[in-house]
């Protein structure tokens, strides 16, 4: 059994279109995308990787940028794909700091009345670090309607905003004011892995999402990625979660490269499934 932490569906809803800020993406993940394209271009196929794969749950997340970049995944289409999908999809409501309050009862009413079940923050696309103090009153909201948080913790490629706004120094600071904060930090730190992972082990309310990165650059000497393997097996085992990042790459790929590595099956479990289900809270006897 596998749940998939991070995966855009290819319906217009979800698509790039507008979002020109991500114009460097495009270049840098071109070769995967267009072979995830290959593969599970449509809806048909994107549905069929999944059950082939055995894919119990998908996390799909909605983004507002409309005061910095224009655009944004309305958390109501999000939630319409969820419904219409049934209880496989996992909807992460999107919205924007920069609108304060507003967007604490944005997300108060995606959570109550949409149905969807997580925050997701790209901070750097709202051009704020992770710590700043807009932040807070959603990382408040998120502790009292007790739903996790994605937050983007690594580089990023759109060069209109700054990369040190994802850097996990600044992730560690808001763990140290919102201990009760379930946080996914993710992608997995690149440049600063040693220093996600110490956050991680600080602090027991933060998993690591590998999700755009290919899972076998863990096991790749110089990659910068060896230290997840390392410490993932080990000490951080109950806190790695697998996301395909759909559509940077394909699908069954991602997964097979995580069974590819060297790691215990129990550890593999824990990536691809266990770990994923505890953090958004799914009874074990649902998600299987």
């Amino acid at each position: 059994m596998i749940i998939d932490y991070g995966s855009r569906p290819p319906v217009p809803a979800f698509g790039p279109k507008g979002a020109q800020h991500l114009a460097r993406y495009r270049q840098v993940y071109s070769s995967s995308e267009s072979a995830a394209e290959a593969l599970q271009g449509d809806l048909e196929g994107y549905l069929a990787e999944y059950d082939k794969a055995n894919v119990s749950h998908i996390c799909v997340k909605a983004r507002d940028l409309e005061t910095t970049y224009g655009w944004r995944i309305r958390n109501e289409d999000v939630a319409e794909f969820c419904q219409s999908q049934g209880p496989r999809f996992i909807g992460f409501a999107g919205v924007d700091p920069n609108k304060g309050m507003t967007a604490v009862r944005e997300l108060d009413h995606a959570i109550r009345n949409l149905g969807l079940r997580g925050l997701n923050l790209q901070c750097f696309e709202h051009k704020m670090a992770i710590n700043d103090r807009r932040m807070y009153p959603l990382y408040a909201k998120c502790i009292e309607l007790d739903i996790p948080v994605n937050i983007h913790c690594s580089i990023n490629f759109a060069t209109s905003t700054l990369m040190r706004f994802g850097h996990p120094s600044l992730l560690d600071e808001v763990m140290v004011d919102f201990p009760e904060l379930r946080v996914c930090a993710s992608p997995p730190g690149f440049p600063w892995v040693h220093e996600l992972i110490g956050v991680a082990w600080r602090h027991a309310n933060v998993s690591i999402g590998l999700v755009a990165v290919r899972p076998k650059y863990l096991a790749v000497a110089g990659s910068g990625y060896e230290p997840l393997l390392q410490y993932g097996r080990t000490v951080l085992k109950d806190r790695i979660i697998f996301g395909s990042a759909y559509p940077l790459g394909p699908i069954g790929r991602a997964i097979d490269e995580i069974r590819s590595l060297p790691i215990d099956d129990d550890v593999r479990h824990l990536w691809l499934y266990d770990n994923a289900r505890r953090f958004l809270g799914l009874p074990l006897e649902t998600a299987a």
